[in-house]
């Protein structure tokens, strides 16, 4: 399918929606305030914006301005975020194309969620199929989570953390790059509310026992299944494309379920 430009998107955006996404976001992921800041940081990501489909762009320019959120160091009001106090607000870091992201937003819709990722294409794709389902309960951010948890969230402010099929960095020089370390740990426990549930899943084995060491070694978080470690896998998370892959490969699926303590 053809990618769209700035002119075929006009007539689509409303007037405060007017910017194409690739005007809105030129670099893939929004800007870092730690780069401005003399700031280095490594990434966990690839910065990437891929191909992006005409109804991809035209549900940033319609939807954005509305269930959009910039990563732009500033402090968030999830009440007002989500309409109203009480919602119980989930993040999810890296969503792929979001249909997962929309089947548990769908299955739990007095649960907002907050899906943050870096591909343009994947955030068009969630906010189309909010759109068409009807769910109010889903927010898209572009860019590094890291400045979301770092500058924008309140203590205790999430009442859950979802991670499945993060890049896995194989190689043994790019390990520091996986983004389940105790330092990201250290950012989130924070914001966790007591009960609030932490779930990750990866199909790549080494990682999956990285997880497990340092979600176990994490004061705040217990294991929900402390005998076996790892979790049997949940039927309300909904199977994702990175998880048939890694099926197809002979790959073990393992998920890992913490509660903020």
């Amino acid at each position: 399918m053809s990618t769209s430009s700035p002119a075929s998107l006009a007539s689509a955006a409303s007037p405060a929606a007017a910017a194409s996404p690739a005007a809105r976001f030129p670099d893939g992921p929004a800007a870092d305030p730690a780069g401005s800041r003399g700031e280095h940081r490594i990434r966990s990501f690839h910065a990437r914006r891929g191909r992006i489909t005409h109804a991809q762009a035209a549900a940033i320019d319609r939807h954005w301005e509305t269930w959009g959120v910039e990563l732009d160091g500033s402090p968030l009001d999830l009440a007002a975020l989500y309409g109203g106090a009480g919602m119980p607000v989930v993040l999810e870091i890296g969503f792929g194309m979001g249909d997962a992201t929309a089947a548990m937003a769908a299955a739990d819709p007095a649960t907002g969620i907050l899906a943050v990722d870096v591909h343009t294409p994947g955030q068009g794709n969630l906010l189309a199929l909010a759109d068409r389902a009807g769910l109010r309960n889903i927010r898209v951010a572009n860019g590094d989570a890291i400045v979301l948890l770092r500058d924008m969230l309140p203590p205790a402010s999430l009442s859950g953390l979802r991670v499945y099929f993060p890049d896995p960095w194989p190689k043994a020089k790019h390990h520091k790059r996986r983004l389940i370390q105790p330092s990201f740990l250290a950012l989130v426990a924070p914001l966790l509310r007591p009960g609030a549930v932490v779930h990750c899943a990866t199909d790549w084995e080494p990682y999956a026992e990285q997880m497990l060491d340092v979600l176990s070694a994490a004061p705040e978080l217990a294991n929900a299944h402390p005998s076996t470690g790892f979790a049997p896998r949940p039927d309300f998370r909904p199977m994702t494309k990175f998880e048939r892959q890694g099926l197809a490969k002979g790959h073990v699926v393992r998920d890992l379920i913490f509660t903020r303590v």
